[in-house]
């Protein structure tokens, strides 16, 4: 199972990279739980500056933009 986290605020482009890896998810047809992660000292955590963020099982992916569909699948699955 890949553990997908979506770090950030809640932000209309948190939201629309949560929507993003969730479908991507299905799509790809993987097992997989979505975590959205707001608090901002596990945020940190991370050591990432900006947000939005994609984890995948604990390795940051993608922060401070939103990644295109395909794009997102392909992190997904590697």
């Amino acid at each position: 199972m890949k553990k997908i986290q979506i770090l950030g605020a809640g932000c209309p482009k948190c939201i629309q990279l949560a929507e993003l890896a969730e479908k991507a998810a299905k799509e790809t047809g993987i097992d997989y739980e979505l975590v959205k992660v707001t608090d901002m000292e596990e945020i940190l955590g991370f050591g990432v500056m900006m947000t939005p963020c994609l984890v995948v099982n604990g390795t940051v992916k993608s922060c401070g933009k939103v990644p295109g569909l395909e794009v997102i699948k392909t992190m997904l699955t590697e």
